[in-house]
């Protein structure tokens, strides 16, 4: 039998789960209850944040964790150590606040005095005040500079002048030319940004970022050496950027953007020179302001530079020492709304701030996701969301930097649940995993494990909530079904058929396209792919047999999102791309420049020129890849909530498909390109189930029926399965009966179960969370009634509860048919069923938003409480 299925099948499959366990000094007891509530739900790792902790690598920090990793050796369980104070990594538990100088943040600022000319013996005063919070950011002016600008728009020009000679005891003398000018002075300060980072890091200088390695990690070396790479797995960065922007959740900060002040660093003057000329000094005034034809190249160099600064001396130092003393270091930046290739809160290139790392990583929290929004923007915490790049671009950009780095061993962590509130249960939780599972997401760490006592209103929901979530108990079934459906997902190669170019340097360099929009028209399309950035394309990457091959990975064709520029060297490779034979497809045009504005226009032709390469308008994109045969499955009918992803082991292929509809289910075919012995795999009950699937041509063709929300998973292996019996599934063909009631309803708080108190009779299933039922209840409904059956009907029976909200259990003369935190509620009774009078029990678990209706749970939509069926008996004909 293929080993990976054996194993998930057997229960042997490792963890891939490793929750958020929030530190507030609670007592050692606490503390242990909490470890063995995380272990008892199926989770054999915890990573530990301390933002809320008030001692942090103090005597009580320690003593805490002390006993978390004692309770982890015991339990064979690994911990992961958020690595500061609190989020966002960068803080050193305030050992900036002291710093030297040099060890602090920098930033270049500017600003500006206009003036008309001609006139002689003018006199500018271009010194900055004295530091003031709130006034004046101090500094030192380290150039003044004279721009010219049109007489009508007022637009600078090209025509510049370096007037840093001629400025003495603060003063500018200048004898102004004719016209209209802007006089900018450019003031590098330790002051700016988000005041609330002011005592951060400085994540463009090694000796800053030293700063926290020698303060968290050196510290935990000293303590817990002997269990680095053993208990101690790694470290975990929360949310690391430049936080240069005083308007840290405005997403769309960048150069540009008036007013704010940029990250710098004293090396940033012999990088700029080199990069730019020895003038660029002349030109620094366009990352704030539009002008001639250098400021795209400004603002590219720029960017191309801080993020190179921050890939080096941030990522790839703490993930160096890491990898040194044997653990890993794992974590995430900001993803937002496309801020993954901005400043702000960003870093710059998603790309480079986490190549340094050991897995890739992102996170989703505050309603970024939820099902049925995939292009409809929705509110968010702060700003409009962008549910195109949640839903297409953030896991696949994830996921695709897991596939190319070697290091990372196809790993990709995604932080989920977060800051939804209590309306939140394990229905949305599935549909979440489900999600990042289908676009290749393969570790997860759940937001959150409080041992605070409850209501804590710290970004709820809280997963055993000191034993108030009433759905806790049924947790560890997503667990185990997370951990199977990682297992099988991990370790093979990823098959798609076509790479998209990460739009990050083309962002900075003049007009673009984002990536996730080409990779919104595959996925719709059931055609996977890659993201690429420029980096890879440039070095690690080669074309065999007109096929695009990095890593295990090969892809069919490449594809550019439009992008007016492009660096020179990219626009070369991709010349040689095309002329060793990969299709490479522009979308809706090709560049009319390079970035660094020093392209052969010849090399431009050369491009446009070429037979391999073709401009197509977005919407035709996945039909110009379908009529050229790059594609792997095949789907009957037009599905675009439908997900799937494809992972080759050496003895099995897995094909993951996924129904994101939250409501309309989906009855079509799909052909598979590979052939052998076909199965259905329910990850779920862990069962394996008979397919229908013929042989046709080289591949497999079979009926895809998926409810709404609902996955499935078809194995395709080599060799018939040997023990595991597949079952043949019940289907609902035959309407036997429907349960109408009268329902006898009790009810039982998370800690009054399973002692119910009666609550009425109802004779017709309705919300129970409306006004004169039973508004503020959170807990357990448990619905009772017996109904006659006869074997005439049939041998084999099912139970379809139709909505329930949210997780179900039924019991069938007292005993349990099952568990269902999500649609369908469909449970085989054929074991339990018995002719003549059965007892039938139904238990529908809500959430804790009707008792707490918190301030996160505000931003969502809430669902009814209770059972609503139509509770129908189905059996087989």
């Amino acid at each position: 039998m293929t080993t990976k299925l054996h194993e998930v099948l057997t229960g042997k499959e490792d963890n891939y789960i490793l929750p958020f366990f929030w530190q507030h000094g609670e007592d050692e007891e606490l503390l242990r209850e909490e470890m063995a509530r995380i272990h008892e739900s199926g989770i054999r790792a915890v990573c530990v944040e301390s933002r809320p902790h008030p001692d942090f690598l103090g005597p009580k920090w320690w003593k805490d964790i002390d006993v978390i990793m004692e309770e982890a050796r015991e339990r064979g369980m690994r911990v992961w150590i958020l690595d500061d104070d609190h989020f966002p990594t960068g803080h050193a538990a305030g050992r900036y606040k002291e710093a030297s100088q040099e060890l602090r943040r920098l930033y270049l600022s500017e600003s500006h005095i206009d003036a008309f000319g001609p006139s002689a013996h003018s006199a500018f005063l271009v010194s900055p005040l004295p530091y003031h919070p709130g006034y004046s950011i101090g500094g030192t002016v380290i150039a003044v500079i004279a721009v010219k600008r049109d007489p009508v728009t007022g637009v600078l020009t090209e025509e510049t002048l370096n007037l840093t000679d001629q400025v003495e005891n603060g003063k500018l003398h200048w004898d102004v030319p004719d016209g209209y000018w802007r006089i900018f002075m450019l003031n590098e300060s330790e002051h700016g940004g988000d005041p609330d980072k002011k005592d951060y890091m400085n994540p463009l200088v090694a000796d800053s970022v030293r700063v926290l390695i020698d303060t968290v990690h050196e510290s935990f070396y000293a303590r817990y050496r002997e269990d680095f790479g053993g208990t101690l797995a790694g470290f975990f960065s929360d949310e690391p950027g430049f936080y240069n922007d005083k308007d840290t959740w405005d997403f769309n900060s960048k150069p540009g953007k008036k007013g704010v002040s940029l990250p710098w660093s004293k090396e940033m003057y012999s990088l700029m020179e080199a990069e730019f000329g020895s003038d660029y000094r002349r030109y620094l005034p366009l990352l704030w302001h539009d002008g001639g034809e250098s400021m795209s190249r400004m603002r590219y160099s720029y960017m191309n530079l801080v993020s190179k600064l921050y890939a080096r001396n941030f990522t790839a130092q703490i993930g160096d020492w890491c990898r040194e003393r044997g653990v890993e270091y794992i974590g995430h930046v900001l993803e937002d709304s496309n801020v993954h290739a901005r400043l702000g809160s960003g870093a710059g290139h998603f790309y480079r701030a986490l190549g340094g790392q050991d897995m890739s990583g992102l996170d989703v929290v505050l309603w970024q996701l939820r099902p049925g929004f995939d292009e409809v923007p929705t509110r968010g915490m702060f700003n409009e969301g962008d549910s195109e790049f949640f839903n297409y671009g953030m896991a696949k950009m994830a996921v695709s930097l897991a596939h190319l780095d070697p290091k990372k061993k196809g790993r990709t962590m995604a932080e989920v649940f977060g800051a939804y509130g209590w309306a939140e249960g394990l229905k949305l939780m599935k549909w979440l995993t489900d999600h990042m599972l289908v676009r290749g997401v393969n570790y997860f760490v759940p937001h959150a494990f409080s041992p605070k006592e409850y209501p804590d209103r710290d970004c709820p929901p809280h997963l055993y909530a000191r034993g108030k979530n009433p759905q806790f108990r049924y947790y560890k079934y997503l667990n185990h079904y997370t951990n199977r459906l990682s297992h099988l997902l991990s370790g093979g190669t990823h098959i798609a058929t076509a790479a998209v170019l990460y739009h990050a340097e083309a962002e900075w360099s003049g007009d673009y396209m984002y990536f996730h929009k080409p990779v919104k028209e595959l996925m719709r399309n059931q055609i996977d792919c890659d993201v690429l950035p420029c980096d890879t394309i440039l070095s690690d990457v080669a074309v065999r047999d007109g096929k695009l091959a990095m890593q295990d990975e090969t892809y069919d064709c490449f594809i550019v999102p439009y992008s007016e520029a492009l660096p020179g060297e990219v626009l070369s490779k991709l010349t040689l791309m095309a002329e060793q034979g990969l299709s490479i497809f522009f979308i809706d045009g090709l560049p009319s420049r390079s970035s660094e504005g020093k392209l052969d226009p010849q090399a431009l032709d050369r491009l446009a020129a070429n037979e391999r390469v073709e401009v197509v308008t977005l919407d035709k994109l996945a039909g110009k890849l379908r009529e050229a045969g790059y594609y792997d499955v095949q789907v009957r009918d037009s599905e675009p909530f439908l997900r799937s992803y494809h992972m080759r082991h050496s003895d099995m292929d897995v094909f993951l498909f996924f129904n994101e509809h939250p409501t309309q289910a989906i009855d079509t075919e799909v052909y598979l390109p590979v052939t052998g012995s076909v199965t259905l795999y329910d990850a779920y009950t862990n069962k394996l189930l008979e397919s229908d699937s013929v042989q046709e041509g080289e591949g497999s063709r079979l009926k895809l029926k998926l409810p709404a929300s609902e996955t499935i998973v078809i194995i395709v292996s080599g060799e018939e399965l040997g023990e595991w019996e597949a079952a043949k599934p019940i289907t609902d063909e035959k309407l036997i009966m429907a349960l109408t009631g009268p329902w006898s309803v009790a009810t039982a708080t998370s800690e009054q179960y399973p002692a119910f108190t009666p609550w009425r009779e109802l004779d017709t299933l309705t919300d129970l969370s409306r006004s004169g039922l039973l508004p503020s209840f959170s807990g357990t409904y448990r619905y009772e009634m017996v109904w006659d059956w006869s074997p005439v009907f049939g041998n084999r029976a099912m139970i379809d509860l139709g909505e329930a909200f949210e997780t179900a259990e039924v019991f069938l003369n007292g005993v349990s048919a099952g568990i269902r935190i999500a649609a369908p509620y469909q449970f085989d009774l054929s074991d339990l069923i018995r002719e003549g009078s059965n007892s039938l029990a139904i238990e529908v678990t809500n959430t804790l938003v009707l008792e707490t209706p918190d301030f996160f749970s505000r931003l969502g939509q809430l669902e009814p409480s209770g059972l609503l069926g139509p509770v129908q008996l189905y059996c087989e004909k």
